[in-house]
């Protein structure tokens, strides 16, 4: 049976974002998986990764407990809104203070070249944005979802990455909400 984690990245508790994550949930339950979900701004955490790599700063306890989570998962959901071309800083805080070298990926000595530790995991990014997905895609180059797929789960090994844009959010009306979050229910169910 999979394991699923969804990371819920809105800093806003009473966000659409929340209401995808629940419904994400509500679909993967149903297969019988195990489902974990984070809802980020619920926790306490400091999203700076203070010294960088120069120096460890130690993890809070949700920290180690999401690391334990992301080792245990099969399929992670990512859950958030972009901003400015981009995820939230609390998302993006806490790739920077959980994805770290030792855990997610380890740098070869005297190497250019780094060990993938998160393999033969899947995941899923779900965002909503403002802007068209297809003006997004063409204007931006997709740059925020490239970051986190790229350059953060590919990087350490996490492969296949889906993403899933709902857009335009602020123009959307009850029906369109409604008609997505059926749309993400059936992801769940179908555990993509």
């Amino acid at each position: 049976m999979k394991t699923i984690l969804i990371i819920n990245g809105h800093p806003d508790k009473e966000s659409f974002c929340h209401s995808i994550a629940e419904q994400y949930e509500a679909g993967a339950s149903l297969t019988g998986a195990t489902v974990n979900t984070l809802n980020l701004i619920a926790e306490e955490f400091s999203p700076v990764l203070k010294y960088g790599y120069r120096k460890r700063t130690e993890l809070e306890p949700f920290l180690q407990q999401a690391q334990k989570l992301i080792k245990e998962a099969d399929h992670l959901v990512f859950v958030y809104p972009t901003w400015w071309g981009g995820p939230p800083a609390l998302l993006k805080g806490f790739l920077d203070r959980v994805f770290l070298p030792g855990f997610a990926f380890k740098y070869r000595p005297n190497s250019v070249w780094w060990d993938k530790l998160l393999t033969q995991k899947s995941a899923r990014i779900i965002t909503t944005m403002d802007t068209p997905a297809w003006y997004y895609k063409l204007l931006y180059g997709n740059a925020g979802v490239k970051m986190i797929k790229n350059n953060t789960l590919n990087f350490c090994g996490i492969s296949p990455v889906k993403t899933t844009y709902l857009a335009v959010i602020k123009d959307s009306s009850a029906d369109q909400r409604n008609k997505w979050l059926k749309e993400i229910y059936t992801l769940g169910r179908n555990l993509k």
